[in-house]
């Protein structure tokens, strides 16, 4: 039995990147083995064990063959008599197909360490096409390895793929866990942009791909197109290290501009309600955890009243706050004022611009939090008030407190 680490630690490796998880391929052995030497077995679909001192995953060597639509289609074989080459063979691209022995030989038989020094993604073999996860995650690569590109064979047999359906076979789970992946990554738009030129984005995430070739008032948007801002705001929440609930709600706060009637472009009054429809219907359909949907509607609700908040006496403010239930969860809201400030900063131009009403908001949440609403209760009490009497007092209360915040500030 021989050990080989394997994979994407030898690319980051080679990279001189932080290699933060490790795995490894046995070749050469029966799960009876590597159970006899102290392994756990842990794997559901095919032999993985954990190691009994590291505890880092290993695998025994194994091919696998198509059986059926989807990224479940498949039959798997492990056996000692499978090569470490054999294995190899059967990974996405060459910069993940490499491994590393315990005499510290590299083992690259697909030309990864050739591809890693051109930046080039690039397919192992013509079974990359028989997994459909492998679109997303060499869109997902794109997005993290921001000066490779996408060797165009390997691109024109991401579109056969999309062509003869097999985007259409993935799970709502898979897909989404691939999407949050790469909006973490560090220019995500990549990501969106690769999908859209395979034409695996019209088929995932239509809401998102209708956006490109819309137009915006050019005053606002000096890059006019609806998609190329989308790109931009994305990009900046990663500049800004935003959280994936931001990112997610930076890719649907626009979504209802890719349903404006023509006739009225490029104008897109009304497109906030819009929005939150089309968000919805994508969350259920992706799965979307809650906070992310969640945070996602009142920005794509919102975002026009925030960045007009400056414009705002202390009674709309208030309301607004009241509207993101600010004053319930401070926290998410500054969510909701980092998303629009990544909305606002996604501009041609306006890259590097100040967001003046985050710091207006902060101020009048601040000031309306300040208020003890025990007291007032107690007081509307006293008075003969009760039920709505006395949240209309509080309500009056806060409104006094944020006035007097913004003529202090």
């Amino acid at each position: 039995m021989e050990l080989f680490e394997v994979g994407g630690a030898i690319r980051d490796e080679l990279l001189g990147l932080t290699v933060n998880d490790r795995d490894w391929v046995a070749v050469g052995a029966t799960p009876e083995q590597l159970i006899a030497a102290g392994f756990t077995p842990v794997g559901r679909d095919f032999p993985v064990f954990l190691h009994p001192v590291t505890r880092e995953e290993v695998a025994l060597a194994r091919t696998e063959r198509k059986s059926g639509r989807g990224y479940h289609g498949f039959l798997f074989h492990a056996a000692p008599d499978v090569t470490l080459e054999q294995d190899l063979a059967r990974r996405d691209l060459t910069i993940n197909a490499m491994a590393r022995g315990a005499d510290g030989r590299l083992v690259d038989p697909f030309g990864g360490r050739r591809d890693l020094e051109a930046r080039v993604l690039r397919h192992v073999s013509p079974a990359f096409a028989e997994d459909p996860v492998r679109i997303l995650r060499v869109a997902r690569f794109a997005a993290r390895f921001t000066e490779f590109h996408v060797a165009p064979e390997t691109l024109a047999l991401m579109r056969r793929m999309v062509a003869d359906g097999e985007a259409d076979a993935l799970v709502a789970e898979r897909v989404w866990q691939e999407i949050a992946r790469g909006l973490m990554e560090a220019r995500p738009s990549r990501m969106f942009e690769l999908l859209r030129d395979c034409g695996a984005l019209a088929r995932l995430l239509p809401e998102v791909d209708r956006l490109w070739g819309v137009p915006q008032r050019a005053d606002y948007h000096p890059e006019i197109d609806t998609g190329v801002h989308l790109m931009m705001v994305l990009d900046m929440s990663a500049r800004l290290n935003a959280s994936l609930a931001v990112r997610y709600a930076c890719l649907g706060h626009d979504l209802g501009k890719g349903t404006t009637p023509a006739d009225v472009l490029p104008r897109h009054l009304g497109h906030e309600g819009r929005s939150v429809e089309l968000l919805r219907e994508l969350s259920e359909r992706l799965r979307v955890p809650n906070d992310c949907r969640e945070l996602a509607e009142v920005v794509a609700r919102e975002h026009g009243n925030v960045h007009r908040s400056e414009e705002l006496g202390a009674a709309a403010l208030l309301r607004l706050l009241e509207r993101c239930d600010a004053l319930r969860k401070p926290q998410r809201f500054e969510d909701v004022l980092l998303a629009c400030e990544c909305d606002a900063r996604g501009r041609l131009g306006h890259e590097d611009d100040v967001y003046a009403q985050a710091a207006r908001l902060r101020t009048a949440l601040a000031a309306a939090l300040s208020v003890d609403t025990a007291l007032i209760a107690r007081q509307a009490q006293e008075q003969g008030a009760s039920g709505p009497r006395i949240g209309e007092a509080i309500h009056a209360a806060r409104g006094r407190a944020v006035a007097q915040s913004l003529e202090a500030a």
